[in-house]
Protein backbone atom coordinates (compact mmCIF):
# COMPACT_ATOMS: atom_id res chain seq x y z
CA UNK A 1 0.00 0.00 0.00
CA UNK A 2 1.44 3.65 -0.97
CA UNK A 3 2.48 6.01 1.75
CA UNK A 4 0.45 9.17 1.84
CA UNK A 5 2.70 12.48 1.75
CA UNK A 6 1.30 14.55 4.09
CA UNK A 7 1.18 18.18 2.65
CA UNK A 8 0.44 20.76 4.09
CA UNK A 9 -0.91 24.12 2.67
CA UNK A 10 -1.34 27.45 3.71
CA UNK A 11 -3.10 30.42 2.53
CA UNK A 12 -2.87 34.57 3.31
CA UNK A 13 -5.23 37.08 1.86
CA UNK A 14 -4.05 40.12 2.09
CA UNK A 15 -5.36 43.63 1.12
CA UNK A 16 -2.77 43.30 -2.15
CA UNK A 17 -1.99 39.96 -2.63
CA UNK A 18 -2.92 35.91 -1.83
CA UNK A 19 0.18 33.81 -0.97
CA UNK A 20 0.10 30.07 -1.37
CA UNK A 21 2.65 27.97 0.00
CA UNK A 22 2.76 23.88 -0.46
CA UNK A 23 5.27 22.27 2.24
CA UNK A 24 5.89 18.41 2.98
CA UNK A 25 6.44 17.11 6.52
CA UNK A 26 9.67 15.08 6.42
CA UNK A 27 9.59 12.13 9.35
CA UNK A 28 12.13 14.64 11.69
CA UNK A 29 9.52 17.27 11.87
CA UNK A 30 11.19 19.48 9.29
CA UNK A 31 9.18 21.63 6.69
CA UNK A 32 10.29 21.08 3.16
CA UNK A 33 8.48 23.85 0.87
CA UNK A 34 7.81 22.57 -2.98
CA UNK A 35 5.52 25.45 -3.99
CA UNK A 36 4.77 28.74 -3.93
CA UNK A 37 2.28 30.87 -5.53
CA UNK A 38 1.03 34.88 -5.40
CA UNK A 39 -1.70 36.82 -7.27
CA UNK A 40 -2.31 40.50 -7.00
CA UNK A 41 -5.40 40.97 -5.13
CA UNK A 42 -7.77 43.89 -4.84
CA UNK A 43 -10.64 42.28 -3.22
CA UNK A 44 -9.92 42.81 0.26
CA UNK A 45 -9.51 46.71 2.06
CA UNK A 46 -7.40 47.06 5.02
CA UNK A 47 -7.78 43.19 5.91
CA UNK A 48 -11.62 43.26 5.28
CA UNK A 49 -13.29 41.15 2.38
CA UNK A 50 -15.26 43.60 0.09
CA UNK A 51 -15.75 42.06 -3.64
CA UNK A 52 -16.05 38.12 -2.96
CA UNK A 53 -15.61 37.65 -6.80
CA UNK A 54 -12.52 39.09 -7.20
CA UNK A 55 -10.82 37.61 -3.85
CA UNK A 56 -12.18 33.52 -4.99
CA UNK A 57 -10.32 34.53 -8.44
CA UNK A 58 -7.15 35.63 -7.01
CA UNK A 59 -7.21 32.83 -4.23
CA UNK A 60 -7.39 30.00 -7.35
CA UNK A 61 -4.98 32.24 -9.20
CA UNK A 62 -2.29 31.71 -6.47
CA UNK A 63 -3.40 28.25 -5.45
CA UNK A 64 -3.31 26.96 -9.54
CA UNK A 65 0.40 28.32 -9.58
CA UNK A 66 1.40 26.47 -6.63
CA UNK A 67 -0.16 23.50 -7.82
CA UNK A 68 1.38 23.96 -10.84
CA UNK A 69 5.37 23.76 -8.78
CA UNK A 70 4.47 21.07 -6.59
CA UNK A 71 2.76 18.52 -8.50
CA UNK A 72 -0.05 17.94 -6.45
CA UNK A 73 -4.08 19.43 -6.12
CA UNK A 74 -4.56 21.13 -3.12
CA UNK A 75 -8.13 20.38 -1.06
CA UNK A 76 -7.09 21.43 2.47
CA UNK A 77 -5.59 24.94 3.62
CA UNK A 78 -4.58 26.69 6.84
CA UNK A 79 -5.75 29.99 6.57
CA UNK A 80 -4.64 33.23 8.18
CA UNK A 81 -7.12 36.39 9.39
CA UNK A 82 -6.65 39.46 10.43
CA UNK A 83 -7.73 43.00 9.88
CA UNK A 84 -8.55 46.28 12.21
CA UNK A 85 -12.28 44.28 13.82
CA UNK A 86 -10.11 42.23 15.76
CA UNK A 87 -10.03 42.43 19.58
CA UNK A 88 -8.18 41.02 21.94
CA UNK A 89 -7.86 40.61 25.79
CA UNK A 90 -6.80 39.11 29.00
CA UNK A 91 -8.95 36.52 31.19
CA UNK A 92 -8.15 35.13 34.35
CA UNK A 93 -10.47 32.55 36.18
CA UNK A 94 -9.74 30.21 38.53
CA UNK A 95 -11.03 26.50 39.22
CA UNK A 96 -11.05 24.14 42.06
CA UNK A 97 -8.53 21.02 41.83
CA UNK A 98 -10.88 17.80 41.85
CA UNK A 99 -9.19 15.07 43.06
CA UNK A 100 -9.06 14.05 46.72
CA UNK A 101 -5.23 14.22 46.69
CA UNK A 102 -5.31 17.49 45.11
CA UNK A 103 -3.22 16.36 42.28
CA UNK A 104 -3.65 18.62 39.04
CA UNK A 105 -5.19 16.20 36.62
CA UNK A 106 -5.18 17.63 32.31
CA UNK A 107 -9.17 17.78 33.01
CA UNK A 108 -8.34 20.28 35.62
CA UNK A 109 -6.22 22.17 33.31
CA UNK A 110 -9.31 21.87 30.70
CA UNK A 111 -11.92 23.23 33.24
CA UNK A 112 -9.36 26.27 34.07
CA UNK A 113 -8.91 27.36 30.66
CA UNK A 114 -12.29 26.70 29.58
CA UNK A 115 -13.17 29.45 32.68
CA UNK A 116 -10.86 31.54 30.86
CA UNK A 117 -12.48 31.97 27.85
CA UNK A 118 -16.31 31.95 29.20
CA UNK A 119 -16.52 35.60 29.62
CA UNK A 120 -19.27 38.09 27.68
CA UNK A 121 -18.29 39.07 24.28
CA UNK A 122 -20.60 41.31 21.48
CA UNK A 123 -22.79 38.46 19.81
CA UNK A 124 -21.48 39.25 16.38
CA UNK A 125 -17.77 38.62 17.59
CA UNK A 126 -16.66 35.07 18.59
CA UNK A 127 -13.65 33.35 19.70
CA UNK A 128 -10.31 32.31 17.10
CA UNK A 129 -7.56 31.80 19.83
CA UNK A 130 -7.43 31.23 23.51
CA UNK A 131 -3.22 31.44 24.38
CA UNK A 132 -2.43 30.46 28.11
CA UNK A 133 -0.22 33.19 29.36
CA UNK A 134 0.05 31.37 32.85
CA UNK A 135 -1.36 29.16 35.44
CA UNK A 136 -1.51 30.02 38.62
CA UNK A 137 -1.19 26.96 41.82
CA UNK A 138 -2.17 28.10 45.16
CA UNK A 139 -1.09 31.78 44.35
CA UNK A 140 2.28 30.59 43.00
CA UNK A 141 2.45 32.22 39.68
CA UNK A 142 4.51 31.74 36.32
CA UNK A 143 3.48 27.95 36.10
CA UNK A 144 4.15 27.07 32.32
CA UNK A 145 2.21 23.74 33.15
CA UNK A 146 0.30 22.47 36.02
CA UNK A 147 0.12 19.15 35.33
CA UNK A 148 0.69 16.60 38.10
CA UNK A 149 1.16 19.77 40.61
CA UNK A 150 -0.78 19.65 44.38
CA UNK A 151 -2.71 22.32 45.17
CA UNK A 152 -6.55 23.15 45.41
CA UNK A 153 -7.02 26.42 43.62
CA UNK A 154 -5.92 26.48 40.23
CA UNK A 155 -5.92 29.72 38.13
CA UNK A 156 -5.72 30.54 34.33
CA UNK A 157 -4.32 33.37 32.95
CA UNK A 158 -4.78 33.42 29.27
CA UNK A 159 -5.02 35.89 26.48
CA UNK A 160 -8.27 35.32 24.22
CA UNK A 161 -8.05 36.86 20.37
CA UNK A 162 -11.89 37.47 19.28
CA UNK A 163 -12.78 38.56 15.58
CA UNK A 164 -16.03 39.71 14.00
CA UNK A 165 -17.91 36.13 12.98
CA UNK A 166 -18.99 38.40 9.77
CA UNK A 167 -15.00 38.61 9.27
CA UNK A 168 -14.73 34.80 9.79
CA UNK A 169 -17.91 33.74 7.31
CA UNK A 170 -16.88 36.16 4.30
CA UNK A 171 -13.07 34.71 4.38
CA UNK A 172 -13.79 31.23 4.58
CA UNK A 173 -16.92 31.80 1.65
CA UNK A 174 -14.47 32.81 -0.64
CA UNK A 175 -11.96 29.99 0.04
CA UNK A 176 -15.00 27.72 -0.06
CA UNK A 177 -15.88 28.72 -3.20
CA UNK A 178 -12.45 28.45 -4.37
CA UNK A 179 -12.21 24.77 -3.98
CA UNK A 180 -10.29 24.66 -0.47
CA UNK A 181 -11.45 23.59 2.90
CA UNK A 182 -10.14 25.61 5.76
CA UNK A 183 -8.86 23.06 8.77
CA UNK A 184 -8.04 26.35 10.69
CA UNK A 185 -7.81 29.61 11.38
CA UNK A 186 -4.89 31.55 12.57
CA UNK A 187 -4.22 34.91 13.24
CA UNK A 188 -1.55 36.44 11.10
CA UNK A 189 0.98 38.41 13.54
CA UNK A 190 1.03 35.14 15.61
CA UNK A 191 1.84 32.72 12.65
CA UNK A 192 4.54 35.41 11.57
CA UNK A 193 5.94 34.94 15.31
CA UNK A 194 6.29 31.34 14.83
CA UNK A 195 8.20 31.48 11.38
CA UNK A 196 10.32 34.32 12.66
CA UNK A 197 11.08 34.29 16.66
CA UNK A 198 12.88 32.28 18.81
CA UNK A 199 12.08 31.25 21.63
CA UNK A 200 14.51 33.32 24.02
CA UNK A 201 13.12 36.00 21.73
CA UNK A 202 9.94 35.44 23.36
CA UNK A 203 10.68 34.78 26.71
CA UNK A 204 12.96 38.45 27.01
CA UNK A 205 10.37 40.10 25.41
CA UNK A 206 9.40 41.09 21.96
CA UNK A 207 7.03 42.87 19.74
CA UNK A 208 6.58 41.92 16.02
CA UNK A 209 5.26 44.33 13.54
CA UNK A 210 3.84 42.53 10.53
CA UNK A 211 3.18 45.46 8.11
CA UNK A 212 0.68 44.57 5.51
CA UNK A 213 -0.92 46.74 2.52
CA UNK A 214 -3.61 48.14 4.50
CA UNK A 215 -2.55 47.90 8.34
CA UNK A 216 0.09 46.66 10.65
CA UNK A 217 -0.52 43.89 13.00
CA UNK A 218 1.55 43.88 16.51
CA UNK A 219 1.91 41.09 18.36
CA UNK A 220 3.80 41.18 21.79
CA UNK A 221 5.76 38.53 23.79
CA UNK A 222 6.55 38.43 27.19
CA UNK A 223 8.07 35.73 29.35
CA UNK A 224 7.64 33.57 26.60
CA UNK A 225 3.79 34.06 25.89
CA UNK A 226 1.63 36.40 23.64
CA UNK A 227 0.49 38.61 26.25
CA UNK A 228 -0.96 41.93 23.41
CA UNK A 229 -2.48 41.81 20.20
CA UNK A 230 -3.67 45.00 17.97
CA UNK A 231 -4.08 46.14 14.40
CA UNK A 232 -3.13 49.76 12.78
CA UNK A 233 -5.04 50.89 10.11
CA UNK A 234 -2.22 51.85 8.31
CA UNK A 235 -0.05 49.83 6.09
CA UNK A 236 2.22 50.01 2.83
CA UNK A 237 -0.65 51.55 0.94
CA UNK A 238 -0.01 54.91 2.57
CA UNK A 239 2.97 55.19 1.62
CA UNK A 240 2.25 54.43 -1.94
CA UNK A 241 -0.54 56.96 -1.90
CA UNK A 242 1.89 59.88 -0.50
CA UNK A 243 4.13 59.13 -3.54
CA UNK A 244 1.15 59.12 -5.46
CA UNK A 245 -0.47 62.49 -4.50
CA UNK A 246 2.46 64.79 -3.96
CA UNK A 247 4.43 63.44 -7.08
CA UNK A 248 1.10 63.49 -8.91
CA UNK A 249 1.66 60.12 -10.55
CA UNK A 250 -0.80 57.06 -10.96
CA UNK A 251 -0.71 54.55 -7.99
CA UNK A 252 0.51 51.84 -10.14
CA UNK A 253 3.27 54.05 -10.81
CA UNK A 254 3.85 55.17 -7.31
CA UNK A 255 3.85 51.33 -6.08
CA UNK A 256 6.75 50.45 -8.57
CA UNK A 257 8.71 53.62 -7.81
CA UNK A 258 8.22 53.00 -4.19
CA UNK A 259 9.47 49.14 -4.56
CA UNK A 260 12.37 50.28 -6.68
CA UNK A 261 13.90 53.61 -5.96
CA UNK A 262 11.71 54.54 -2.53
CA UNK A 263 13.79 54.65 0.80
CA UNK A 264 12.74 55.06 4.56
CA UNK A 265 16.06 57.49 4.97
CA UNK A 266 17.15 60.74 3.42
CA UNK A 267 20.29 59.90 4.47
CA UNK A 268 21.05 56.65 2.76
CA UNK A 269 19.90 58.57 -1.22
CA UNK A 270 22.53 60.28 -3.59
CA UNK A 271 21.65 63.98 -4.48
CA UNK A 272 22.12 63.44 -7.97
CA UNK A 273 20.20 60.08 -8.53
CA UNK A 274 16.91 60.99 -10.35
CA UNK A 275 13.85 58.59 -11.73
CA UNK A 276 11.71 59.41 -14.60
CA UNK A 277 8.19 59.56 -13.02
CA UNK A 278 4.85 59.52 -15.14
CA UNK A 279 2.74 62.22 -14.71
CA UNK A 280 -1.40 61.32 -14.30
CA UNK A 281 -3.74 61.20 -17.71
CA UNK A 282 -0.60 60.37 -19.73
CA UNK A 283 1.01 64.04 -19.67
CA UNK A 284 4.22 62.47 -19.69
CA UNK A 285 7.14 62.20 -17.60
CA UNK A 286 9.05 64.01 -15.06
CA UNK A 287 12.26 63.83 -13.27
CA UNK A 288 12.57 63.55 -9.38
CA UNK A 289 15.22 62.55 -7.42
CA UNK A 290 15.62 59.65 -5.19
CA UNK A 291 15.91 62.18 -2.08
CA UNK A 292 12.92 63.58 -3.17
CA UNK A 293 11.31 60.56 -3.23
CA UNK A 294 12.96 59.17 0.17
CA UNK A 295 11.74 62.90 1.53
CA UNK A 296 8.00 61.80 1.09
CA UNK A 297 8.44 58.39 2.67
CA UNK A 298 10.77 58.63 5.65
CA UNK A 299 7.70 60.88 7.18
CA UNK A 300 5.46 58.41 6.93
CA UNK A 301 7.83 55.69 7.94
CA UNK A 302 8.30 57.67 11.67
CA UNK A 303 4.58 57.80 12.03
CA UNK A 304 3.97 54.22 11.83
CA UNK A 305 6.74 53.09 13.85
CA UNK A 306 6.24 55.82 16.59
CA UNK A 307 2.32 54.49 16.33
CA UNK A 308 3.18 50.84 16.73
CA UNK A 309 5.71 51.00 19.27
CA UNK A 310 3.41 53.27 21.42
CA UNK A 311 0.61 50.70 21.25
CA UNK A 312 2.89 47.99 22.20
CA UNK A 313 4.74 49.58 25.13
CA UNK A 314 0.94 51.31 25.71
CA UNK A 315 0.98 48.12 28.53
CA UNK A 316 3.85 46.57 28.50
CA UNK A 317 7.22 48.57 29.71
CA UNK A 318 9.69 49.05 27.02
CA UNK A 319 12.67 48.05 29.47
CA UNK A 320 10.55 44.42 29.50
CA UNK A 321 10.94 44.07 25.86
CA UNK A 322 14.58 43.73 25.87
CA UNK A 323 14.34 41.58 22.42
CA UNK A 324 12.95 44.72 20.65
CA UNK A 325 11.54 44.96 17.59
CA UNK A 326 10.93 42.24 14.88
CA UNK A 327 9.30 43.87 11.18
CA UNK A 328 7.68 41.28 9.03
CA UNK A 329 5.41 41.93 5.94
CA UNK A 330 6.37 43.54 2.22
CA UNK A 331 6.50 47.24 3.93
CA UNK A 332 9.29 45.86 6.60
CA UNK A 333 11.23 45.68 2.77
CA UNK A 334 11.58 49.09 2.13
CA UNK A 335 15.10 50.29 2.08
CA UNK A 336 16.05 51.85 5.40
CA UNK A 337 13.37 51.08 7.40
CA UNK A 338 15.24 49.05 10.23
CA UNK A 339 17.62 52.41 10.81
CA UNK A 340 14.34 54.89 11.24
CA UNK A 341 12.83 52.25 13.62
CA UNK A 342 16.39 52.42 15.45
CA UNK A 343 16.30 55.57 15.53
CA UNK A 344 12.67 55.88 16.33
CA UNK A 345 12.88 53.18 19.27
CA UNK A 346 16.24 54.82 20.41
CA UNK A 347 17.37 51.36 20.50
CA UNK A 348 19.58 48.37 18.09
CA UNK A 349 17.51 45.81 18.82
CA UNK A 350 15.62 45.97 15.75
CA UNK A 351 15.92 43.28 12.84
CA UNK A 352 13.90 41.75 9.72
CA UNK A 353 11.58 38.88 10.42
CA UNK A 354 13.21 35.96 8.05
CA UNK A 355 11.16 32.58 7.92
CA UNK A 356 14.11 30.29 9.42
CA UNK A 357 14.24 26.64 9.96
CA UNK A 358 12.22 25.40 6.58
CA UNK A 359 13.79 23.15 4.10
CA UNK A 360 13.36 22.68 0.59
CA UNK A 361 12.71 25.83 -1.75
CA UNK A 362 14.00 27.98 0.81
CA UNK A 363 14.45 30.78 -1.14
CA UNK A 364 10.92 31.62 -2.24
CA UNK A 365 10.76 32.49 1.72
CA UNK A 366 13.26 34.32 1.95
CA UNK A 367 11.81 37.87 3.11
CA UNK A 368 9.86 39.60 5.09
CA UNK A 369 6.71 39.04 2.65
CA UNK A 370 6.77 35.69 3.79
CA UNK A 371 6.70 35.48 7.37
CA UNK A 372 2.62 34.86 7.90
CA UNK A 373 2.24 32.34 4.92
CA UNK A 374 5.79 30.58 6.37
CA UNK A 375 4.16 30.29 9.55
CA UNK A 376 0.67 29.12 8.65
CA UNK A 377 2.46 25.97 7.25
CA UNK A 378 4.21 25.82 10.85
CA UNK A 379 0.45 25.89 12.80
CA UNK A 380 -0.84 23.28 9.54
CA UNK A 381 2.23 20.75 10.98
CA UNK A 382 1.12 20.98 14.34
CA UNK A 383 -2.22 20.38 13.35
CA UNK A 384 -1.13 17.42 11.47
CA UNK A 385 -3.22 17.60 8.91
CA UNK A 386 -2.79 16.85 5.02
CA UNK A 387 -4.11 18.49 1.60
CA UNK A 388 -5.21 15.79 -0.79
CA UNK A 389 -7.77 16.27 -3.46
CA UNK A 390 -8.79 19.88 -4.16
CA UNK A 391 -11.82 19.34 -5.36
CA UNK A 392 -13.00 17.26 -2.18
CA UNK A 393 -17.20 18.04 -1.51
CA UNK A 394 -17.40 21.33 1.11
CA UNK A 395 -18.30 20.79 4.42
CA UNK A 396 -20.63 23.55 5.38
CA UNK A 397 -19.35 27.03 6.80
CA UNK A 398 -20.75 25.56 10.27
CA UNK A 399 -19.09 22.58 10.25
CA UNK A 400 -15.49 24.38 9.42
CA UNK A 401 -15.99 26.99 11.89
CA UNK A 402 -16.35 24.56 15.16
CA UNK A 403 -13.22 22.58 13.40
CA UNK A 404 -11.26 25.63 13.01
CA UNK A 405 -11.77 25.75 17.17
CA UNK A 406 -10.45 22.53 18.16
CA UNK A 407 -7.13 23.78 18.04
CA UNK A 408 -8.09 26.46 21.07
CA UNK A 409 -6.48 24.69 24.07
CA UNK A 410 -2.68 23.08 24.10
CA UNK A 411 -2.05 19.24 24.33
CA UNK A 412 -1.98 19.98 28.20
CA UNK A 413 -5.13 20.70 28.51
CA UNK A 414 -6.59 17.63 26.22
Amino acid sequence: MLKTTPYLVSLDIGSTKVCTLIAVTKEDGRVEIVGKGTASHKGARKGAIIDVPATVEAIKRATEEAELMAGVQVERAVAGVAGPSVRSFNSRQVVAVSAKNREISREDIARALDAARSVPIPSEFEILHVLPREFVVDGQDGVADPLGMVGSRLEADVHVITLPVATTQNLLNCINRAGIEVIEMVLEPLAAGAAVLTPDEKELGVVLADIGGGTTEIAVWRQGALVHTSVLGIGGDHFTNDLAVVLKTPVPDAERIKKKYGAALVALVGEDETVDVPLTGGRGVQPVSRRRIAEILQPRTEELLTMLWEEATRDNPAQELRAGLVLTGGGAGLDGILEVAEHVLGTSGVRLGIPREFGGLTDIVAGPEWACVAGLLVHGRGSNVAARSRRAPPRSILSRIKGSLKGLFPASAA
